[in-house]
């Protein structure tokens, strides 16, 4: 029960409603919209997957093992330090399509299959500034368990070619 003081009526109680009810469509707007919510924000809290190249070179990769994760990608990125990407595993090998709508940088993509073995490679993707869904779609020629998105030139600066195999370990839910 609400009390009155010493006859003062409730008149902030509609105020308070409607502001309460403009903050739940606010969240409701954000929640649905395509604006990356805390896009800026440090990624520390995201799982960091270990790759190792033939020759030793290490990339660290942001894991990408939800739908969520999967759906949002490198989308927003204005950049991406040297041998830093991104990590896509999958259930099941399947010829995963990618596109780069909402991607701010050029990448290279690189799928493998449930071998770690490279089994295609899109060099210098370019971003697409298209606003509907109309971006081009990559995708292998073979099924592939496992993608890799890295800065664009990096795949030939690493000679990751068809074949090469990657060495890391995902944890052991995606396994």
């Amino acid at each position: 029960m609400i009390r009155r003081m010493s006859g003062s009526p409730l008149k902030s109680l509609p105020a308070l409603h409607i502001w309460t009810q403009t903050v739940v469509i606010a969240i409701a707007f954000l929640a649905v919209s395509d604006i990356p919510v805390g896009a800026d924000q440090s990624r520390t809290s995201d799982t960091i997957v270990t790759i190792t190249t033939p020759q030793g070179v290490t990339i660290q990769a942001e894991l990408a093992d939800t739908t969520q994760k999967r759906a949002t990608g490198l989308m927003f990125r204005e950049s991406l330090p040297a041998n830093h990407g991104m990590l896509f595993t999958f259930f099941e090998e399947q010829e995963w399509s990618f596109w780069m709508k909402n991607t701010r940088i050029p990448l290279d993509i690189i799928w493998m299959n449930k071998g770690k073995r490279i089994v295609h490679v899109e060099r210098n993707v370019p971003v697409c500034t298209r606003t509907d869904d109309s971006c081009p779609n990559y995708q292998p020629n073979m099924p592939a368990m496992y993608v890799l998105e890295l800065e664009a030139g990096t795949a030939d600066l690493l000679k990751l070619q068809r074949g090469v195999r990657l060495h890391f370990d995902v944890p052991a839910a995606m396994q």
